[in-house]
């Protein structure tokens, strides 16, 4: 159930209650910002290695390398806008044809940059960029190719580098660098490094593994947050290819805003050839061990070293040496709620959508999605809430429904105009994603709750796993997502091997096993009335289940409904039923799957603000002798019609699809 209020809960249950539903429109998908890119600065310099910062006094720090002149060129554009001249390059003198970082925390800066070809060198400003002091040597290393660095805001820093084929690492603490020291993997080769901070050191590496396969990988740097100070986690991929593919990962660029925002790029040398940058992040409660990152999207760009990105207070930026965008960086949210005039929403198991019909009558929504309704465009998040008026003023419970716009249609009729936006559930994002190619894990490397997760991740949803049954956090099975496969299909496998079913709330998927023993958590037909309704009894699709597993065999039976209807066999073929108990589970599992799938009726009352999916509601319906009968909720349905129109008369009601508990 969602959160609804004492004042609320007593409204809903009132004859005389006055609706109300409240609709939010907003730039966020899954509750991260989306950024909209606009280029406010376009010149001809090499693309080469740069970096980019932004400190507390929201001036924009720029550095690049010239491989021609061999000089590094430093930029401090004081106010950045769309109206700027972004200031002029200054020399920083020779250096290699190397990388070069930029970091900042409040008023401090760091620039790190390598000359002689071995020699890493830093400077520290202490006035946001505006002058820096001398350079000191942090560490060396012949043929460095790569930097990275990340600032505290005690002073404190972390400076990555890499050569041809290892990484490097090397601490200042009290205003002392450390001594050097190589991290504790192998690779045939790196091709980029980023770095940002955020309670530890989160890294991304491109390069290619001692298959000579391309990788990205995402690393952490313990600073006692997560991870124990000055220790490695593993390396976790984010993106990998075969070495015949003719795609490489380079350049990755890593910020800490909002939520982790991955930039970096991929390579293909074969016809017709390419150098894009992509994009990625993950969301934003979800800590950077779990490494669930979105399916990477490409940016409308060619570029070799890729795009830096930073950020603070209203805007977002990004930077190649030859170019500057900018993104607003705030949750834009719009009500419309005094605008609704009609809204229908449902919600299943493994799927939902929503059509909201707002009045246009003075034209307010012509000019989409320019003007005060920018937010309203295909891909914009809705949020639809139901509730009621109460003495508290108008309530709804929390939190809403999440639904991403599809189509958006401006009617005309009988002089009446109205804006309809037509609006799908997560599962649509999620049924979206295609596997780019083929993803394998073999038994014994990960849980079905964590390739659900991954699964999930592809399409920016988070999983939250609390009451996860064991078999669904414990079994480790073979599993393949085929190239082209829809992440909705893999699901759908991934759930059949456990007991748990799944429910969208807010900006979570929420993976669950249902108990047959579960309590209701409302009730209806006592203080709650019932409009209409149905009961059915029902047969099973399948009542008697065999399971064929790796050399054993396991079978389920439902005896009432074979001796209702004799047998209806359904046989399942797992070899990760490596044992006879696995294979009995398996085949239970199934059995209660097809008992949970069963429709039992629906039910049709005021609206209960809080119901959700997969809730148990008991119903008192004298009529029909039912007296507090338990039902599971299946899907949920909500009709809203504000006022009386010609061919509609008002309506608040919510609709129940009954099922089995």
């Amino acid at each position: 159930m969602r959160y609804v209020s004492s004042t609320l809960l007593a409204a809903q249950k009132e004859a005389s209650a006055v609706p109300y539903v409240e609709v939010k429109a907003s730039n966020r998908i899954a509750g991260v910002i989306r950024l909209r890119w606009e280029r406010l600065y376009t010149g001809s310099e090499t693309d080469a290695y740069h970096a980019v910062a932004r400190p507390s006094d929201g001036s924009l720090l720029r550095a690049r390398v010239d491989p021609s002149a061999a000089k590094l060129y430093y930029q401090r554009t004081a106010s950045p806008d769309e109206q700027s001249n972004f200031a002029a390059w200054s020399d920083f003198g020779t250096v290699s044809n190397a990388g070069v970082a930029l970091s900042s925390s409040g008023a401090k800066v760091l620039l790190a940059y390598v000359t002689g070809g071995n020699t890493i060198k830093v400077k520290d400003s202490s006035d946001n960029g505006a002058t820096f002091g001398s350079a000191v040597t942090a560490a060396t290393l012949a043929s460095v190719a790569w930097l990275a660095c990340a600032l505290k805001s005690n002073g404190d820093a972390l400076l990555v580098y890499a050569n041809a084929t290892a990484v490097y690492k090397v601490r200042r603490t009290s205003g002392s660098w450390g001594t050097p020291a190589a991290w504790p993997y192998s690779a045939n080769g790196i091709t980029g490094l980023a770095l940002a901070y955020a309670g530890d050191f989160h890294l991304a590496i491109a390069g290619t593994d001692t298959s000579n396969n391309p990788r990205l990988w995402a690393a952490i740097y313990g600073d006692g947050f997560e991870r124990a100070a000055d220790t490695w986690s593993a390396l976790m991929e984010l993106a990998d290819a075969d070495s015949g593919s003719n795609v490489t990962f380079k350049a990755p660029f890593l910020s800490s805003l909002d939520v982790h925002r991955l930039y970096f790029v991929e390579k293909y040398t074969g016809t017709v050839a390419y150098s894009r940058p992509l994009w990625t992040w993950f969301p934003p409660s979800q800590s950077f061990t779990i490494n669930a990152w979105r399916e990477p999207a490409p940016l409308d760009l060619s570029s070799d070293y890729g795009t830096a990105m930073t950020g603070g207070g209203s805007w977002a930026w990004l930077s190649t040496p030859n170019g500057v965008w900018r993104a607003p960086f705030t949750a834009s949210t719009t009500d419309l709620s005094g605008d609704v005039i009609e809204v229908s929403l449902e919600a299943r198991r493994l799927g939902g959508r929503a059509t909201v019909t707002l009045r246009n009558d003075d034209g307010r929504y012509n000019d989409l999605p320019g003007g005060a309704y920018s937010v309203i465009r295909p891909g914009g998040e809705l949020e639809v809430s139901p509730g009621y008026v109460t003495g508290q003023g108008p309530e709804v419970a929390a939190p809403g429904y999440r639904y991403w716009i599809d189509s958006i249609e401006h009617t005309s009729s009988g002089g009446e105009a109205t804006l309809v936006l037509h609006a799908s559930d997560a599962w649509a994002l999620i049924e979206r994603w295609r596997a780019r190619r083929q993803h394998t894990w073999l038994a014994g490397t990960k849980t079905i709750a964590q390739i659900i997760r991954f699964v999930v991740a592809r399409a920016g949803i988070e999983l939250l796993t609390a009451g996860t049954s064991n078999p669904a956090n414990t079994l480790k099975p073979d599993f393949t997502i085929s190239p082209g496969e829809d992440g909705l299909r893999a699901v759908r496998r991934l759930l059949a091997m456990v007991p748990d079913l799944m429910r969208m709330t807010d900006i979570y998927l929420y993976l669950t096993e249902p108990e047959d023993d579960e309590a209701s958590g409302y009730d209806y037909g006592t203080d709650h009335p019932i409009f209409h309704a149905r009961y059915a009894s029902a047969v099973l699709p399948s009542n008697r289940m065999q399971v064929f597993g790796a050399g054993v065999v396991a079978q389920q039976f439902d005896w009432p409904d074979i001796d209702n209807q004799l047998d209806r066999l359904s046989q399942v073929f797992d070899l990760n039923a490596t044992t006879q108990a696995k294979a009995e589970d398996r085949a239970t599992f199934a059995l209660r799957k097809e008992t949970l799938a069963v429709p039992h009726g629906e039910l049709v009352s005021p609206m209960s603000c809080g119901q959700e999916v997969n809730d148990v509601v008991a119903v008192t319906d004298p009529l029909a002798g039912l007296s507090a009968v338990d039902y599971r909720v299946m899907g949920v349905e909500l009709r809203y019609v504000r006022r009386s129109r010609a061919r509609h008369s008002p309506v608040y009601e919510q609709r129940l699809l009954l099922g089995a508990v």
